[in-house]
């Protein structure tokens, strides 16, 4: 597919056989709203549970776009040289030996020094300067994942960034982004994003899909996995999730686990084959138990009723 024009996307139904062509399959409520972040050149948030998707949104973006995938992940205590720049000290003090060693950190070479260790080669570009420095090409995407780990004076920092989709360098002036990039913000809700934020962004919530874009999703990116495995694969999943465990799993167990019940030769659901590869699907040993203790064969049983019904 060709690389596109964004301000030329018409539609959501645009966007999402775009995405479907790079093996994302959305819903139509998340193809309206990249559709919509794209054309208004707004940040899109997405929140929802760990596993449904979100940071996969922006990596199939740049795929489509073509421009350059630039991920700043976050975390508690982030801060300016992390996230936007810092000096590389080491090249700096190498060359002030070097100019030591040659004489001249002395005399009229003394003040021409100083500024040359403030030169731009000395400057280590993180993920927001690199994504607003970007000149050449199509605009980068830029994923912030998982705002909600930062605190919230990072968070204030960033609403600044993405007010003006510029950045300051002191020694060296303003870096301000010819084209805004593609902005994706994910969060897991570990805590609420505030309220400023949000009306910067576009928002969009991302459910866990019902069963038959599931299915879809496991066959699109496991073609391996027979129609009828897929099938009771999603609706088994669909069921576990429902069992109040500690971490419900997402799509990518779901896949990881029709992978594995294909490679063990498997087109039904068997029970001593699920219970022996439950750690594809689900990873903490108190949800395994749970899954276990709650008539797991009961749970397959239906799932085989619906594949084959």
């Amino acid at each position: 597919m060709p690389i596109p024009d964004i301000q030329s996307v018409d539609s959501a139904d645009e966007v999402a056989e775009a995405l479907r062509a790079h093996h994302y399959l959305p819903d139509e409520g998340l193809a309206t709203s990249i559709f919509l972040a794209l054309r208004l050149h707004r940040p899109l948030l997405l929140e929802g549970e760990p596993g449904v998707g979100k940071t996969e949104v922006a990596r199939v973006l740049a795929d489509w776009i073509g421009g350059p995938f630039i991920r700043l992940q976050c975390y508690e205590g982030i801060d300016v040289s992390q996230a936007v720049y810092e000096w590389d000290y080491a090249r700096q003090l190498l060359h002030l030996r070097t100019a030591e060693a040659t004489g001249r950190a002395s005399g009229a070479d003394a003040d021409q020094l100083e500024d040359e260790l403030y030169d731009e080669r000395f400057l280590v570009r993180r993920p927001l300067l690199q994504a607003i420095a970007h000149s050449d090409g199509p605009p980068p995407v830029l994923l912030i994942d998982e705002v909600d780990r930062a605190d919230d004076e990072f968070e204030a920092f960033l609403l600044e960034i993405l007010a003006d989709y510029a950045v300051t360098v002191p020694e060296i002036g303003t870096f301000k982004a010819a084209e805004p990039p593609v902005v994706v913000v994910t969060s897991n809700r570990t805590r609420d994003v505030h309220d400023a934020l949000k009306r910067r962004c576009l928002y969009h919530w991302v459910e866990h899909p019902d069963q038959a874009r599931e299915v879809g999703i496991i066959r699109m990116r496991a073609p391996e996995v027979s129609e009828s495995l897929a099938i009771q694969v999603a609706a088994a999943t669909s069921s576990i999730r429902e069992m109040g465990l500690y971490k419900p799993p997402g799509v990518a167990e779901s896949i990881d686990w029709a992978r594995a019940l294909t490679l063990l030769g498997d087109h039904d659901l068997v029970e001593a084959h699920v219970i022996d590869t439950l750690g594809t699907l689900v990873k903490y040993r108190e949800d395994q138990d749970r899954v276990k203790d709650h008539d797991l064969s009961s749970v397959l049983s239906a799932a085989r009723v619906v594949a084959h019904s």
